[in-house]
């Protein structure tokens, strides 16, 4: 008898700054509604130097890990294109933090946008195979594409962290995906970059291109049709990019199922539209957000889309549990957002520029500003120094 394998818990962190997506219009003499209507995003998250992906996951985790959680996980699978080492995994940086077990398992994954999409399917693999074991999924990363630059509204970042078991609280994953793979240019970061280089329409246009393929071929491997959907979960760059890709498959719904599908859909945006681009992220906070805002109940089947330019995409989908509610803290996530503080334009552009340098010289951060559990205070003989209050 085959086990339900799928995500138990769910976990979400973003720095405790963000900056308004109209202050930035006007600044750049763009009109607002560019901005709010044509890209889909309010606010967009500011990234503190005291903070960088290693931290952001480690204060995501730690949301869902108790002592006895922990002694379960047998891997940690760190999805981002926002890795501080060319060797060293920032899982195993996380798995240190965590106190994890040293028997723990942990590598970093890389494919764009796409990462903790690998790393969730590995993982039920995994658990599928031991079903004692738990496995800690995590897509944080840190959207930099440089100042009045076209790709600036895009900007964001985050951490959300899963853990994968069997008999799930909150999902059961279904067997079959369909994924698709390109050798496509419309979006890279050479490793002499620190910010990306992004063809942008021409990546939207790819993005809906595999969005059809894959839908298309899960449609023909399992023989189901919209109609056995009740909510959609995009990978959102921003949320535009995932209202059109909607709109490609909602002719082959009924009127009524249309506007289910459209209001899940606004539930699933609500959190990214106030937070930006989490590149391995983002799919799974517009998860996270549907779960909070939408109007689920047990055994409601969603389909999740991801993307990683470059390129891979895959569809899948999975089974809504009876005590979906409890794989995470709604109230905690709601507070997290709320008590943000906002930064001018001008104050935004002096963190952006305040970034770890890469010139491996020893650095001393102003930590005093960050309450987060863990935080970088800086860096000595080439090593970040990680920190936990």
């Amino acid at each position: 008898m085959s086990i339900s394998v799928g995500i138990d818990k769910i976990g979400f962190y973003t720095p405790g700054l963000y900056l308004d997506m109209a202050e930035l219009a006007t600044a750049r003499g763009e009109d607002p509604n560019k901005y709010l209507i044509g890209i889909g995003q309010s606010q967009q998250a500011v990234i503190p130097p005291t903070q960088d992906v290693v931290t952001m996951a480690a204060n995501a985790a730690s949301q869902i890990l108790t002592p006895e959680v922990k002694d379960d996980v047998a891997m940690v699978l760190f999805g981002t294109e926002s890795g501080i080492d060319n060797s060293k995994a920032t899982a195993v940086y996380l798995a240190h933090l965590l106190d994890l077990s040293s028997h723990t398992r942990a590598v970093e994954l890389k494919q764009a946008c796409y990462g903790a999409t690998a790393g969730l399917q590995l993982a039920a693999d995994y658990v599928r195979v031991h079903p004692a074991a738990k496995v800690l999924v995590i897509g944080a990363d840190i959207a930099r594409y440089g100042l009045r630059t076209a790709g600036e509204v895009t900007q964001g970042g985050g951490a959300v962290a899963m853990l994968v078991a069997a008999n799930p609280q909150i999902l059961a994953l279904e067997p079959v995906s369909s994924y698709h793979t390109a050798d496509v240019m419309d979006f890279w970061r050479p490793v002499y970059r620190t910010e990306a280089l992004v063809d942008g329409k021409y990546s939207t246009n790819v993005y809906l291109d595999f969005f059809k393929t894959v839908w298309t071929d899960y449609q023909q491997q399992t023989q189901r049709t919209i109609a056995d959907f009740d909510a959609f979960a995009f990978h959102l760059p921003f949320t535009k990019m995932g209202r059109k890709g909607l709109r490609q498959i909602l002719p082959e719904a009924a009127a009524d199922q249309q506007a289910t599908l459209k209001a899940a859909f606004e539930a699933s945006q609500e959190d990214n539209r106030h937070v930006g681009n989490l590149y391995t992220g983002s799919l799974y906070l517009s998860f996270l957000s549907l779960l909070r805002h939408g109007q689920l109940t047990a055994g409601n089947r969603i389909g999740f889309f991801s993307y990683g330019s470059g390129a891979e995409g895959e569809f899948f989908s999975g089974l809504l549990q009876p005590d979906f509610r409890q794989g995470f803290d709604d109230a905690a996530l709601t507070q997290l957002l709320a008590q943000r503080q906002r930064v001018s334009v001008a104050e935004y552009e002096a963190i952006y520029r305040r970034q770890l340098s890469n010139d491996g010289r020893d650095v001393r951060l102003a930590v005093g500003d960050d309450d987060a559990p863990y935080y970088l205070a800086g860096r000595q003989n080439q090593q970040r120094q990680y920190r936990h209050r």
